[in-house]
């Protein structure tokens, strides 16, 4: 799925792929941004050391791509669950191309449940 926080929560984040590969990807849900609603992806691993900055109001989500992807955060405010929000990975809005087939992928039952981007209250 694609996470974030709301309100007072709401984290600015850099992560980073210290072990293995992943596909990172990122939805910006800032109504006054010239990108709201649109994603970027790219890929980090551990051979290209790079690095991405999420500011606050931008959704979250990682394919692991290799065994054991271990993914490293630092965030400027703690985890509230009572903050905690998300995004289905699947969102025929967002139309997100992951590369990978459904039934490959392992979901968290948390994560299948989550809403679509349309049905969030921003």
């Amino acid at each position: 799925g694609l996470n974030f926080q709301r309100g007072k929560y709401a984290q600015a984040k850099l992560g980073r792929d210290v072990r293995g590969r992943a596909l990172d990807l990122e939805v910006d849900l800032r109504k006054d941004s010239q990108s709201y609603g649109k994603s970027y992806m790219i890929e980090l691993s551990e051979e290209n050391r790079l690095q991405i900055f999420m500011p606050r109001g931008v959704a979250h989500g990682f394919l692991a791509l290799k065994d054991q992807t271990v993914f490293s955060y630092k965030c400027d405010a703690y985890y509230n669950q009572e903050s905690e929000a998300g995004i289905i990975y699947n969102d025929p809005d967002l139309a997100i191309e992951w590369g990978v087939p459904d039934s490959e992928l392992i979901l968290s039952d948390k994560d299948k449940a989550l809403p679509l981007f349309k049905q969030l209250n921003l």
